[in-house]
């Protein structure tokens, strides 16, 4: 008989696979609930405004100021969730934003309609950051780009099941007496409080709760966060009033702004843009073609912040993918069907592949409560580019009387945060030495 040869991979190794393995699905789960809770007014949109008698202006204003809550709130909530743990709060937060999603059901006008966006900002407020610090908890530096890649597919496989979804619910339209887009706020706001329910058993705070490591793996996994702490902390950047005046916390800050900037200013209205790409109305269709990019999007964040962490090139790698974007951006403005199409493709992959290669610099630089505050500020005023977005677009497009302007300001928005990118190789130390493990 051949002996079986001994498992020769390290406890460390072995708590990485088993913690990837046990949290990554679900806060994945987590992710596609907030992103499409989130986005979905973009589906909303035409049979929206139609039946709740708000204008193109009213819209935009609206799908924007859920970023203005949203970025006022981060801070404190991560604070929070830092001293009575992600648990608790992560419950909180998903039960609460849920409702409040269900009820966009209720929207009877303008007035209601900023409410409400205000009101879900304020709920869903530090649950990305939230995450973010959550994995630093369970997750060293060396493997944290791959991990943040996994999550951000939350956003690319909300579109490639949401898309249909939305878009099936809506043509569910003067069943039960409610409109389609009633359906639709209804049932996706109501499955993220489920979720988040089921979240308050299933997550642990942090590797030493973990009742499902064994006891080798949970020290290791311990140990080298710690290790990783201690040498954050050591450099001085323990406090949240420190960091805010670090020229580096502002070029974080100046980055994702603009990287948001070009995520939501394509979001809101890719729905709308292929709808009349197609000559067709928002629904099933038209949802199934909008999954299309999001699929490129989705192999894009499983490639790149691989591809990243065994070179140890995040910087090159994210400015390269971020100026991509932005040409996807400009080159869907007036093209033919097909040729919009494709760029779009090139636009989403690009805009969601770089966000977790440009999550590895922050997080290889922050710790301690700085960690907790700095994400959190990063990720509330960098989300201000939500609020700015749309209406960015909406002024460019009446300034120029051409529905394609906004998209080339976005289109150059995106490619100065390429280039701010790769400003970070001149006042940034590396974020994480290539990975060498084979885990």
């Amino acid at each position: 008989m051949i002996a079986t040869p001994p498992d020769i991979r390290s406890p460390l190794d072995s708590a990485f696979r088993l913690t990837r393995r046990r949290l990554v699905p679900f806060l994945l789960l987590m992710y596609v609930l907030a992103f499409l809770d989130r986005a979905n007014i973009g589906f909303a949109k035409q049979a929206f405004q139609a039946s709740a008698g708000i204008s193109d202006a009213a819209y935009a204003l609206g799908a924007g100021l859920f970023f203005l809550t949203y970025a006022l709130f981060e801070v404190p909530s991560n604070l929070i969730m830092h001293r009575v743990g992600a648990r608790l709060w992560m419950a909180r937060i998903m039960v609460t934003w849920g409702l409040i999603s269900a009820a966009m059901m209720f929207t009877s006008g303008e007035l209601s309609f900023y409410a409400l966006r205000l009101l879900l900002g304020a709920a869903e407020a530090g649950f990305f950051p939230g995450v973010i610090l959550y994995l630093t908890y369970w997750f060293p530096q060396r493997t944290r780009g791959q991990i943040m890649g996994l999550f951000y597919f939350g956003a690319p496989i909300a579109f490639i099941f949401g898309s249909p979804l939305s878009g099936l619910l809506l043509e569910l339209d003067g069943m039960g007496g409610l409109h389609g887009w009633q359906w639709m706020f209804m049932v996706e706001g109501l499955l993220a409080s489920v979720v988040g329910v089921w979240a308050y058993f299933y997550l642990d705070d942090k590797p030493a709760d973990a009742r499902w490591l064994p006891a080798a793996e949970k020290q290791a996994l311990s140990a080298a966060i710690a290790q990783e702490e201690k040498l954050k902390t050591a450099h001085g950047h323990s406090g949240v009033a420190a960091l805010l005046a670090k020229p580096r916390m502002l070029h974080f800050l100046a980055i994702y702004f603009l990287i948001q900037m070009s995520v939501y200013g394509v979001i809101f209205y890719l729905p709308s843009q292929v709808a009349a790409l197609l000559g067709k109305k928002v629904g099933l269709e038209v949802g199934l073609v909008t999954a299309i990019p999001w699929i490129c999007a989705l192999i894009a964040a499983y490639l790149l912040p691989r591809l990243a962490d065994r070179e140890g090139n995040h910087r090159t790698l994210g400015a390269m993918t971020l100026a991509v974007s932005g040409l996807g951006i400009a080159i869907s403005a007036g093209s033919a069907p097909l040729t919009a199409l494709a760029a779009l493709c090139f636009a989403a992959a690009g805009f969601i592949a770089v966000q977790p290669l440009f999550w590895t610099f922050p997080t290889g630089y922050l710790g301690g409560v700085a960690a907790a505050g700095g994400i959190a500020l990063i990720n509330a005023l960098g989300a201000l580019g939500g609020f700015v977005a749309p209406n960015v677009k909406a002024w460019a497009d009446l300034s120029f009387g051409s529905p394609q302007a906004g998209l080339y300001v976005l289109a150059c928005t995106t490619l100065l945060g390429a280039a701010l990118i790769l400003g970070l190789s001149r006042s940034t130390p590396v974020a994480a030495a290539p990975v060498t493990s084979k885990s």
